[in-house]
């Protein structure tokens, strides 16, 4: 009878959620107020497939999706990402009949790195990728190496693991577990023989604490890592980057299934490594993952074009808190040819939590836009000054970059002037603050 009432109670909740634009997660966490263990008494698909990691969870989630869709798979999954264990179990609930049998082939599940050992109390993925660990909203996830403790409990012996062969952190999973396969990108055009930015997350090995030697890098601390003392080092992929052009937009996997890429990020051609290898690891065939990801443009606004005035504007999603997220946007930014304004905007730190913490502003390499096309930056927001503190010590000229605290006031002035190539840099939190207004145009990818 709990069970019933439990599921009844989320269907309605999400109705009702539906209709004021809300109740992701609320419908859950009443359902679970019924029954504590509901999701212990449903019957889920055979394919349960758990993406988790510091970057890259939706988009790799709504890539698996579309590929597993297009191939013939009723796929469901936390569309609007609603990750910890309430949203979960409004996800299950939502798609369960009243007898607890969940209408899918595959269950397809964006977890909450710090919570995932909490959504997977009552069952355990099939399937588990993590994408990747490092630096990420250190006033709520501290260290890397903490987030690593916090999603251990969560694998389970049977679970097939995902991982990302290149970071030295994450592959640690690895360790004692006896199914797992990896994806990685092989030495590249944009590969380089050290670390770059400004700071070095993997100079010690996360086993050992030893120095760790890298053979190649491909951003940050990624690459191909040896400890000099107990021999942790980057395994073989099963599933490899074998080419990427990301001039000419163009990434080739296992030396023969060639995807065109919509957005040429070093951070895509990860996020499309994770879900190819998901996807394979499910049965689907190289030709139909391919076409079905080919020129993919995400539905979930990581990136957005619009226009302002005669600006041609790109939207880059730049998750605050966490510094490689912005380097490597601010490398795309850097890596263009045409000449182009940037603009920063940094206003509410969280959607989530309140915190004027910004000392990861120190971590971010501004410095990659000290290019000769980068004629104008702008920052603005509420940490604006913080902002330009961190750019008062890059070696961009103080011409380059100026302040305009209002978001509304620095888009008119963008507008008024030039028509060169516009990039925003901002976090899901600040970016409607740009978008919704009147002068700002949105145009399809």
């Amino acid at each position: 009878m709990r069970t019933f009432l439990a599921i009844l109670v989320c269907k309605l909740g999400r109705w009702v959620g539906k209709l004021v634009g809300k109740g992701s997660s609320m419908p859950g966490k009443a359902a679970l107020k019924i029954c504590p263990d509901i999701l212990r008494r449903v019957q889920l698909p055979p394919h349960i497939i758990a993406v988790t990691g510091s970057n890259g969870k939706t988009s790799t989630v709504e890539m698996i999706a579309a590929i597993l869709r297009a191939g013939g798979k009723n796929v469901v999954y936390n569309e609007e990402g609603s990750n910890q264990i309430e949203g979960v179990t409004t996800l299950v609930l939502t798609h369960a009949t009243f007898g607890g049998r969940v209408k899918a082939d595959v269950l397809l599940i964006e977890s909450d790195e710090r919570y995932a050992a909490r959504s997977f109390q009552f069952f355990h993925p099939t399937e588990f990728v993590v994408t990747n660990l490092y630096r990420d909203q250190l006033t709520r996830n501290g260290h890397p190496e903490w987030v690593y403790d916090a999603i251990l409990p969560a694998i389970h012996p049977e679970t097939e693991l995902i991982l990302n062969a290149d970071d030295p952190l994450s592959s640690c999973f690895a360790g004692g577990h006896g199914n797992v396969r990896w994806f990685g990108l092989d030495r590249c055009s944009i590969s380089t023989d050290a670390p770059t930015g400004v700071y070095h997350d993997g100079a010690y090995c996360p086993v050992c604490k030893a120095p760790m030697v890298y053979d190649y890098v491909h951003y940050n601390h990624i690459g191909a890592y040896r400890c000099t003392k107990c021999g942790h080092a980057r395994p073989a992929a099963d599933y490899a980057a074998t080419a990427v052009d990301l001039e000419s937009g163009v990434l080739t996997i296992d030396g023969g299934v060639t995807i065109q890429l919509a957005f040429r990020s070093i951070y895509n051609v990860y996020n499309i490594l994770a879900a190819y290898a998901a996807c394979r690891e499910c049965g689907a065939k190289p030709e139909t993952i391919a076409g079905g990801i080919n020129n993919y443009i995400l539905k979930n606004g990581r990136m957005q074009k619009f226009a302002l005035g005669q600006h041609h504007g790109t939207l880059l999603t730049s998750k605050h808190e966490n510094s490689v997220a912005y380097d490597t946007n601010l490398r795309y930014i850097a890596s263009t040819q045409a000449d182009c304004a940037v603009l920063v905007i940094v206003d509410a730190v969280s959607r989530k939590y309140f915190t004027s913490e910004t000392s990861w502003l120190w971590d971010i390499d501004f410095d990659q836009l000290a290019r000769p096309h980068v004629k104008r930056i702008v920052l603005s927001g509420r940490y604006c000054n913080d902002l330009a503190e961190r750019f008062s010590f890059t070696g961009i000229p103080p011409e380059v970059w100026s302040v305009q605290p209002d978001i509304a006031a620095a888009a008119s002035e963008l507008e008024a002037g030039g028509g060169e190539d516009l990039y925003v840099v901002t976090c899901f939190s600040d970016r409607d603050k740009l978008l919704n207004l009147p002068a700002v145009k949105k145009e399809a990818l």
